[in-house]
């Protein structure tokens, strides 16, 4: 890989220091995007979790998610470093979920190589705002099916990408997002997607609410 294509794709290095790449870990309320970080990171998570309470009732819907007691306001972050010829190190942001925190997504996604929009089928349309976000933006983004075992039925990556009218070169993968290996698996088909489609810089975001009313 060349410098200039590096560059270009929103990887970094100085001479011997390792390739750097900035990912976001992004989707609906509850699909595992604070699991996942944490199970690939090689130091303890950085979560802003807090406790769910009685004032969210009504606003945060807890269908397909009862148990759910915990939820991001800010962000999560990890790191993974990959060992290989050219190393590289992946600097994970997870950003929150719920429509009302999406405010803080203009700035975490600022820098970033790409985005793995993590999916739960049993709220299916909690997808769509995300992958719309990333799509609207021109940042190179995956779609990774966490695959609950209690889920009624256990779709194909077909069947999401007719669901969601998800673009045929965008890649669609299926993972538990507990996995380690998955988890891993999702994050090399980003940086692999990410490095082989030219993307245009990325363009400062107006705020999601102005888009929004635009």
């Amino acid at each position: 890989m060349s410098p200039d294509h590096a560059e270009t794709t929103g990887l970094s290095r100085r001479d011997s220091a390792p390739l750097t790449a900035k990912i976001i870990v992004s989707g609906g309320f509850g699909v595992g995007k604070t699991t996942m970080i944490g199970a690939v990171s090689e130091i303890e998570p950085l979560t802003t979790e807090e406790r769910l309470t009685v004032v969210s009732d009504g606003i945060d819907s807890l269908a397909g998610v009862e148990d759910k007691t915990t939820t991001t306001v800010a962000l999560d972050f990890g790191r993974l470093t990959f060992d290989q010829q050219q190393q590289m190190v992946l600097y994970l942001f997870g950003t929150p979920g719920q429509d009302r925190f999406w405010f803080t997504w203009d700035d975490l996604v600022i820098g970033a190589v790409g985005a793995v929009v993590l999916i739960d089928t049993r709220r299916l349309t909690d997808s769509f705002g995300p992958v719309g976000y990333f799509e609207q933006h021109g940042i190179p983004f995956v779609v990774a099916i966490n695959e609950f075992a209690d889920a009624p039925h256990h779709y194909t990556p077909a069947e999401v990408r007719q669901a969601l009218d998800i673009p045929g070169h965008v890649p669609i993968v299926c993972c538990d997002a507990r996995d380690p290996h998955a988890a891993i698996t999702v994050l090399l088909t980003l940086v692999d997607h990410a490095l082989a489609r030219p993307y245009p810089p990325q363009q400062p975001h107006q705020p999601i609410a102005q888009e929004a009313s635009a």
